[in-house]
């Protein structure tokens, strides 16, 4: 999962090294890395996943 920019011409290094950060928030690179870092138990992504599920019932519920 590699994410890359290719500097313009006329390009920036500062607005090129802007893209590039989007471009790493947009593909969730950093997020990922991040929950590797540490074991989370699966009883305890189960219980996440639970609530999050939980939240976006109650989010779709107040749409309609």
């Amino acid at each position: 999962m590699a994410v890359g920019v290719k500097v313009r011409d006329n390009e920036s290094i500062d607005r090129a090294l802007r893209r590039f950060k989007r471009a790493v928030n947009r593909s969730r690179v950093l997020r990922i890395y991040r929950s590797n870092m540490a074991f989370t138990k699966p009883s305890e992504e189960r219980r996440v996943a639970k609530e999050k599920a939980r939240r976006n019932a109650r989010k779709n519920s107040r749409r309609y």
